[in-house]
Formats: structure tokens, sequence, C-alpha cells
């Protein structure tokens, strides 16, 4: 085989490569940050990522909830690539908090594949919250 063959057929395995349909990244769902969501984006949200996503069902009045927020974004920034992290004001999006029995918070649910795979209620700090995670990624 010459060389210019050589050539030919890396460029061919290259082109094929970047022509190959990509998977969609997600839209919602930003790694290395804490996500909003609401009941409108919700389900979309869960829908287009395969990896876990920790959601901290919360409110602005909750003491124990405010307490949390500086560990969920440490830990959206440390599970970057391996899970998602987001956020769910309660107060403005009774339907989702409802829809997953949410009465008290913090409430914590981890989604896999869409559908809650575990559950953690309180201020449990992070060795609680990396626990949870740690059982549902892959």
């Amino acid at each position: 085989m010459s060389a210019d063959d050589e050539l030919e057929k890396i460029k061919r395995a290259m082109m094929e490569k970047m022509m190959k349909p990509q998977a969609p990244k997600p839209t919602i769902m930003k790694d290395g940050v804490v996500s909003e969501l609401n009941d409108g984006n919700f389900h979309a949200a869960l829908a287009e990522t395969d990896k876990p996503v920790l959601l901290d069902f919360w409110a602005e009045w909750c003491a124990p909830c405010r307490m949390m927020s500086p560990i969920i974004n440490q830990m959206a920034g440390e599970y970057s690539g391996k899970a998602y992290f987001a956020k769910l004001n309660v107060d403005q999006n009774p339907r989702t908090a409802m829809q997953f029995g949410v009465m008290s918070i913090p409430n914590f649910i981890v989604f896999k594949a869409g559908k809650p795979a575990g559950q953690t209620v309180g201020a449990v700090g992070k060795q609680g919250l990396a626990q949870l995670i740690q059982r549902h990624l892959a």
C-alpha cells in the first residue's frame, strides 16, 4: 500500500467518524452546575439525559435548604460528567412536588432513566448526598 493510499484510508475513516450522528447534548441540564427545573421543563430535562439526576426540592424560606445549597453547588462540579444536579422550588412548582409526594424539604431524589431511584430527606450534608448519588452511578 502506497503512502497516498494509506492517507486516503485515514481520511475516509475520519470523515465517516465525523459524519456519524452525534448524541444530542442536553439543553436543560448542564454539566458542573446546578440546573433550575420547573413544572414546565421537568420531564423534558429528565428525558434528555441517561446520567443520574440528583434533584433538590427546596423553598426560599427553608433554612436547611439554604444550608444545603452550597454543598449541592460544590457536588455538581465534583460529579461533572457523571451526574447532573438540579433544584426545583416547591412553592413555585407545586405540581411536580405533589407528583413525587414531597411533603418535607429539603428533599433529594435521584432520578435514573427519568424515574425515581433513591431519596433522602433533610439536611443530610455532603456525605449523605454522596452516598445517595454513588449508589446510582453506572
